[in-house]
C-alpha cells in the first residue's frame, strides 16, 4: 500500500442465512489476498484467520482495492485493531488499499475451520 492509503473499517449485520457462505470460483487477485491473509494470526488462538474460517469473502476491484468480509470468533472480541494492523502489513504492496467489512451473520462456528486449521489446533492441544 502507498503511504497515503487509508483503511476503512465497516460493520455490517445481515440476517439472510445462518449457513456458511458457499465457495465460489476465485480470481487470481482474490486467491493472492487470501494467501496473504494467512499471515494474519488470531492473537488468542495463534491460527491464521483464513484457516480459522474467519474470512467470509474477498473482492478486489479494478483499482486494486480489496474489500474483505471477515468475522471474529466472538462479536465482543477486542482484537480487531490487532487483526487490522496485521492485515495492513500482509497486504502491503499487493493491493492499493483495503477495507475490512466486519460481519456477524452468519455467526462463526468451529465448523468453519479448515482441515489445516484443525490440525494446527490439535497440535496446540485443542480437541477438535
Amino acid at each position: 500500500m502507498t503511504e497515503n492509503a487509508t483503511e476503512t473499517t465497516e460493520t455490517t449485520e445481515t440476517t439472510e442465512t445462518s449457513e456458511a457462505p458457499e465457495a465460489t470460483e476465485l480470481t487470481a487477485e482474490q486467491e493472492d489476498v487470501l494467501e496473504a491473509l494467512r499471515d494474519v494470526v488470531d492473537p488468542e488462538l495463534g491460527i491464521n484467520v483464513v484457516d480459522l474460517g474467519l474470512v467470509y469473502g474477498v473482492d478486489v476491484d479494478a483499482e486494486r482495492i480489496a474489500t474483505i468480509d471477515m468475522t471474529l470468533t466472538s462479536a465482543a472480541c477486542p482484537l480487531t485493531d490487532v487483526i487490522e494492523d496485521q492485515a495492513r502489513e500482509a497486504l502491503d504492496g499487493l493491493v492499493s488499499d483495503f477495507r475490512i467489512n466486519w460481519v456477524w451473520m452468519p455467526p462463526w462456528g468451529p465448523e468453519s475451520i479448515t482441515e489445516d486449521g484443525r490440525e494446527q489446533l490439535r497440535a496446540l492441544g485443542f480437541n477438535i
